[in-house]
């Protein structure tokens, strides 16, 4: 195929554009930033992002090159079809239930970070252990979302995806590293009117095409292959279950989520925020859907396309450009590249500066270097974008792999990350040995449920482990049931080591969930400790057992590994 001269023209516009917005929010954010924490600026955009702009931006968390792609080829595929479309669904629940539970507990208490209330729990150790699994998450999505940029761009423009990997990659953190939250979420709104405007537009050249059959017939009757409303037989509703709970609840702990949540001005507007985007994310969906519905309509031998058909190519999971290509005409085709595009850009955007802003909150400011200036803080996080940003781009060239890894992240996230926030928020007992045997269970859990994708054969076969093909299939809903049991294990222990501690059963140099109350400079004040009044001296220590309260400022020390000033 020769280089589709219009096509470079139009998405090298489009991304200019995108890297012309993003400086102007740069700038934008550094005019505001006056009497600011510029990290915080960075991070939370300052906590006063627009109500409509903290809307187009909390959409387009979960509506990326993935999310549109990967529903159009769920829709596609004879073997899955529109009720295994379980993204649009899930993600939509997903936003909501965060929206309900954990918006406002969030943005209540000002965290700057997911992990903030992890670390502030369970210490700084075991919140650098369960940073490990978002952070591998962000960087092999950041890397996915690369590679399949690549592979579109290689379909409709016939340029090597190496190249687009690197512009695309440039072009992102580029515009990431300069503004911080302000750049991510204002060209989230160009890309999200972008990608909206260009799927439609692109949808009624593809379904009057000549060789494209009536949907409304193919959704229930076989043509060129089987219905593409598809069906869920018995056997499979518990995979189908296990991955709809891991949409719904293992999208919540997520710092892409959070991100948006902690910069609205108050915790009313960011619960407001997430219902409303819940509804944007799956009215999203729909073209993605109509699009993958015309491809299993399509006589693919009347197109320049010819046969073998996508599916027996093995390239199902380009179906949506493959569209845009071959059934629309070609300045159409062109405007649906700059959707994809945007698609993508909208998430990896996002997942670089999830990552770089965990990497320089969590791990940089509150263990590496305690006292570290806010410059220094942001400098920190600018340095890891360079560096997950890169790293990303070069496993973008291992696409398949890089796919599969990100999956296995994700549950992890799902397995380990979600009880603990859970934990953190809603059952304040739990302790650090809980957080650890918790983190050790589900981690061992999932690991010896295997991997077909990455090789990896199961150690444990649940109910309903099949033997497909030659490799094992785990149809017993193994996901939800780890994060359960994980769950329930640092109730479990936690209740456990303090009864321990209280009966003395176990030495109090080994209760690590102390709190450390201190004075400072406003000397002594009265307090209550153990319904016995007395005058604290300059530095009191106290197990995780007792409950301090310190009337004179309000303050109610939970048991935690911190220091507090009263």
């Amino acid at each position: 195929m020769a280089l589709n001269i219009p096509g470079l023209v139009s998405l090298s516009m489009f991304f200019m554009l995108t890297l012309a917005i993003g400086i102007w929010a740069s700038w934008k954010s550094k005019r505001d930033q006056q009497n600011r924490n510029p990290s915080e600026m960075a991070i939370v955009g300052g906590r006063n992002i627009n109500f409509f702009i903290g809307l187009f931006t909390a959409t387009a968390t979960w509506v990326g090159g993935a999310y549109i792609n990967g529903t159009a080829e769920i829709v596609y595929l004879p073997s899955k079809g529109l009720l295994w479309v379980q993204a649009p669904v899930g993600f939509a629940f997903s936003l909501v239930i965060g929206g309900f539970f954990f918006a406002n507990p969030m943005r209540s208490k000002n965290y700057v970070t997911v992990m903030d209330p992890l670390q502030e729990t369970y210490g700084n150790v075991m919140g650098s252990l369960l940073f490990i699994p978002p952070l591998l998450g962000e960087v092999f999505w950041f890397a996915a979302i690369l590679a399949s940029l690549g592979a579109t761009m290689r379909v409709i423009l016939s340029i090597g995806s190496s190249l687009a990997i690197v512009v695309s990659a440039c072009t992102v953190i580029l515009y990431t590293l300069l503004g911080g939250l302000y750049s991510v979420a204002y060209t989230d709104v160009i890309q999200l009117v972008f990608i909206a405007l260009s799927l439609w537009v692109c949808i009624p050249f593809a379904l009057m095409n000549s060789a494209t059959e009536s949907i409304y017939y193919t959704a229930t009757h076989q043509s060129y292959q089987d219905p593409w409303i598809g069906k869920i037989e018995k056997q499979y509703l518990g995979r189908w279950l296990d991955d709809f709970f891991y949409l719904v609840l293992g999208s919540i702990p997520w710092q892409t989520y959070f991100q948006r949540v902690l910069s609205t001005a108050s915790p009313g507007q960011a619960e407001l925020i997430s219902y409303l985007s819940g509804l944007g994310c799956f009215s999203m969906a729909i073209p993605s859907v109509l699009i993958g519905a015309v491809a299993a309509s399509t006589d693919w031998n009347q197109t320049s396309y010819g046969l073998p058909s996508p599916l027996e190519r093995g390239e199902s999971a380009m179906v949506l450009p493959l569209v845009l290509h071959y059934l629309c005409p070609a300045y159409i085709s062109i405007v649906g590249l700059g959707a994809i595009a945007a698609a993508a850009m909208s998430s990896a955007d996002s997942a670089l500066l999830s990552a770089s802003s965990m990497f320089a909150h969590n791990i940089y400011r509150k263990i590496l270097r305690k006292k570290a200036t806010d410059t220094e803080v942001l400098w920190a996080m600018r340095t890891s974008m360079l560096a997950f940003g890169a790293g990303a781009a070069g496993l973008a060239f291992y696409s398949s792999s890089v796919y599969d890894l990100w999956f296995l992240s994700g549950e992890l996230v799902y397995a380990l990350l979600f009880p603990q926030l859970c934990c953190a928020l809603f059952i304040p007992r739990t302790n650090t040995y809980g957080s650890a045997a918790g983190f050790l269970v589900g981690l061992l859990l999932r690991l010896l449920a295997g991997e077909p994708a990455l090789s990896i054969h199961p150690i444990i076969c649940y109910p309903a482990c099949a033997l497909v093909n030659g490799t094992y299939s785990q149809l017993f809903p193994f996901k939800t049931f780890t994060m359960l049991l994980t769950l329930g294990t640092i109730v479990a222990v936690s209740y456990l080591a303090t009864v321990l501690f209280q009966r003395n059963l176990l030495p109090r140099k080994w209760d690590y969930d102390l709190v450390v109350v201190t004075t400072g400079h406003l000397g002594p004040q009265q307090c209550l400790l153990w319904d016995a009044p007395c005058t604290p001296p300059k530095s009191r220590t106290i197990s995780h057992s007792q409950t301090f309260m310190a009337f004179s400022s309000h303050i109610l020390c939970s048991p935690q590994r911190r220091q507090i000033n009263v």
